[in-house]
């Protein structure tokens, strides 16, 4: 069935024209005209999107407050949860009846937030319709910091989620991303449905470049003169969606303070090409959790990748809103609370009938094991073999596998997080060869239906037939697993493209190093 057939979807307007260039990236990026003092002097460049006729731009000068009432909501403290040594801010606002994990991309700061009366009202127009979980993604505002040398893999960020939600006393909550967090979103929600009651995606992507999957976006070099910029112009002079700060000289000193104390430039730049090599396209269809897709940026991609959203995840609904490029606490605040607070008033409290989840499968078998058996004789065999078998149990402890099959020599388990998978079955060989083994293993990343707790589906024969095609020594994925794992540090070399036993497609594969 068309999945597309079974998407809702509001106020749909004529898309622009998909574009490749670097002009593209600067049109929903940035406003170089405008300096830094002399603040109504800016000029919008012709390139910029105009405002479309459903706008209802505020005069110059009016409050952000007038006409829209919230209630006025004191924030409540920041606190932290931890994964291992790193500390994870987070802030409680509101007592509504459902979790919002809030979980904003590109600019966070859970102190600085608050200074802005644009964000401020944004904030208080959700916490109208939900308890409030705001927290600064790892690297970001008062969470810990990283260095540009060392960004985390996806998987890292969705445990922190986990924890985050853990401290915040919510088992279950509705979770609200934005552009980059998105793609950790949404692979929090397929992998775990559990803890996702719902999720909000505002102006996500699921890939950062153009693919054969996703045409419609940024060539690379594009994104690197994007970059190179941002070392020179974040916190200074870089002015992303900013329409109202064009008119409001307070604003834009906040503006530029909180961009700066969001993120180093460096951090940023690192950050940035970790999300260039990330890509969730192979799991979005793996979403089985009420769904909402806004789009407020209408050049950049931003727009076809809601229509893709929409039309992958299962029953999603899309909502267009026709503004100009701004982030959404200026002028398209009042619309997205409205179309969140619908959204979160469907949202039952049900618990979730887990029964097709996101896993990563691992499949390891010893090479040569008949000859290693006919010259060790039956006992000498079977002894080594409980070793084998004690060594990788002790391993899927330490990395959070979950044993689902051993046929003879070979191990089948499942992860929830690739980069785990990938060091797991590396570790499981290393030390087998230390006992005079040699291992091959293959991982793959797809939705698994749960059998009376144990993995099935084609996902997890594609893991099979991959294990079949490495050498001794060898661990194989696929590309799925090299997208989901960009900032781990695993580094991979091609091993070509090959068809799998009774799997469609052909399939390009990597092996691990």
């Amino acid at each position: 069935m068309d999945r597309a057939a079974d998407t809702e979807t509001t106020a749909i307007a004529t898309k622009p024209e998909a574009s490749n260039t670097s002009e593209a990236l600067r049109t929903f990026t940035l406003q170089k005209t405008l300096p830094v003092s002399g603040v109504g002097s800016g000029v919008i460049p012709e390139h910029w999107p105009r405002p479309r006729s459903c706008r209802r731009p505020r005069e110059r000068g009016a409050s952000p407050r007038a006409g829209w009432d919230t209630r006025q909501v004191k924030p409540g403290p920041i606190r932290y949860a931890w994964n291992g040594g790193n500390a994870l801010a987070y802030q409680i606002v509101g007592d509504g009846p459902i979790d919002l994990l809030v979980y904003f991309g590109w600019m966070s700061n859970l102190d600085v937030q608050w200074e802005s009366p644009y964000l401020t009202r944004f904030l208080q127009g959700l916490a109208d319709h939900a308890r409030l979980i705001i927290t600064d993604r790892r690297g970001w505002g008062c969470s810990e910091r990283f260095s540009p040398t060392h960004v985390p893999p996806l998987e890292t960020l969705a445990d922190d989620l986990a924890l985050v939600l853990d401290a915040a006393g919510s088992r279950r909550a509705v979770v609200l991303a934005t552009v980059d967090s998105g793609l950790v979103a949404q692979f929090f929600a397929a992998a775990h449905p559990d803890r996702t009651a719902g999720l909000i995606l505002l102006d996500s992507w699921v890939s950062l470049v153009g693919t054969p999957e996703t045409p419609w976006m940024i060539e690379p070099e594009a994104w690197e003169e994007f970059l190179l910029q941002t070392r020179t112009e974040w916190g200074v002079r870089f002015l992303l969606g900013t329409a109202p700060v064009r008119d409001d000289p307070r604003e834009l000193e906040w503006y530029l303070r909180y961009q700066r104390s969001c993120m180093a430039p460096g951090a940023m730049v690192a950050e940035g090409r970790r999300f260039l090599a990330s890509s969730t396209v192979a799991i979005v269809d793996s979403i089985h959790v009420p769904t909402l897709v806004l789009n407020v940026f209408d050049s950049g991609g931003f727009r076809e990748t809601a229509d893709y959203l929409a039309s992958r995840i299962p029953g999603a609904r899309v909502a267009m809103l026709d503004y100009e490029f701004q982030l959404w606490w200026y002028g398209p605040a009042q619309r997205i609370v409205e179309e969140v607070g619908t959204f979160l008033a469907g949202i039952g409290d049900e618990h979730a009938l887990v029964d097709r989840v996101l896993a990563t499968n691992v499949f390891t078998d010893i090479v040569g094991s008949t000859g290693k058996a006919a010259d060790r004789g039956d006992q000498g065999w079977k002894d080594l073999v409980e070793r084998h078998h004690a060594l990788v149990r002790g391993q899927l402890t330490r990395y959070r596998g979950v044993e689902m099959d051993t046929a003879g020599d070979g191990f089948f388990a499942t992860f929830d997080g690739p980069a785990r998978a990938v060091r797991c079955a590396q570790e499981i060989g290393r030390a087998a060869s230390g006992m005079g083994l040699e291992l091959r293993a293959g991982v793959h990343t797809g939705e698994c239906e749960l059998i009376d707790g144990k993995a099935g589906g084609i996902n997890v024969i594609i893991g099979s037939r991959v294990a079949s095609f490495a050498d001794a020594g060898e661990v194989l994925v696929t590309r799925t697993v090299k997208d989901l794992v960009a900032g781990s540090g695993i580094v991979f070399q091609e091993r070509g493209e090959h068809e799998l036993k009774g799997v469609p497609d052909r399939w390009q594969l990597y092996a691990a190093t």
